[in-house]
Parts: C-alpha cells; structure tokens; sequence
C-alpha cells in the first residue's frame, strides 16, 4: 500500500468518471483535480454505496453542503463502485454532491487509503485552492466519520 501524502505536499493530478444529481437528473462526467484549481475541494473516500456508514456520512456532507459553498469548497465522494451504483445511491438518498468511480483504485492507492482484502479505508482529505494537502483523516476502523463542522474549520483555517 502506498503510503498517504503528507499535509501541505503537491497532489498528483486524476480524473475519474462519476456524477452529479442536479434538479432530478444525474449528469454524468468525467471530474478532474485540476480544474478545481483556485477552491479547495474535499474529497470523501468512503467503503460503498449505500452501507450504513457510509449513507449516514454522505447524507451528512450532502444537507451540509450550503457549509462547504459558504467555504468556497466543493465535497466529491470517491468509492471502487461503478456510476451506475452511484447513480442509484445518490437517487436514493438525493444526494447532491458528485460521486466518482475509482474502479481500479487507483486514486484509492494514490491516497494510501486501501485496505487488502477489505477494500478502502473511510477517509477525508482537504485540498487548497493551491493543489497542496491541507488536511486529512483516515479512519482506523471506519465505523465513524469526521462531521461536516469539523471538515468547514479546517476549509475556514485556510484563510
């Protein structure tokens, strides 16, 4: 397992495939690190689609997220399911932030965040507008998540 990157390192660019529930309809694209350049962005690596902990966790960012605009921050879920599981769990729960499909866990791997034999670890990293880790918690266990206040300090912290 690669290890995590430590705060305040450069973050290698990715593009995953994933979508967005928007107004009923679930726009589908592929999203970029790089074109978030100039906002941070929180990206939420979480086990699967609609699990226990997982859909708390997620409903959480997704009623929060008006916070994390009034941070200038955007929220993105990353788990190996595909988008059509995406599409179904964001449906269900109206989800509103997109929600990426790390298939081949690459971008699991590049965080340092797999878990042989269990899958990915339930983890939250912060990325400032300046492509730097500002911030990041990787759960140990993964039966709890950071809360949504705890995430908009730490955005609020970068000035």
């Amino acid at each position: 397992m690669a290890a995590s990157p430590d705060r305040g390192r450069q973050i290698a660019d990715f593009t995953l495939p994933g979508g967005v529930l928007v107004d009923g309809a679930f726009e589908r694209r592929d999203f970029t690190l790089s074109e978030q350049r100039g906002k941070p962005l929180v990206l939420a690596f979480y086990p699967g689609d609609d699990t226990s902990v997982c859909t708390k966790q997620l409903c959480s960012y997704s009623s929060g997220l008006d916070a994390f605009t009034d941070c200038g921050a955007q929220v993105w879920g990353i788990s190996p399911q595909g988008v059509e599981s995406h599409e179904a769990f964001a449906r269900k729960h109206g989800l509103r932030m997109p929600l990426l499909a790390d298939t081949d866990r690459a971008v699991t791997r590049a965080f340092g965040v797999t878990m042989p034999g269990l899958g990915v670890r339930r983890s939250v990293f912060i990325i400032a507008g300046d492509g730097t880790l500002h911030w990041k918690h990787i759960a140990v266990i993964g039966a709890t998540f950071r809360s949504t206040r705890t995430l908009t300090e730490q955005l609020a912290a970068l000035g």
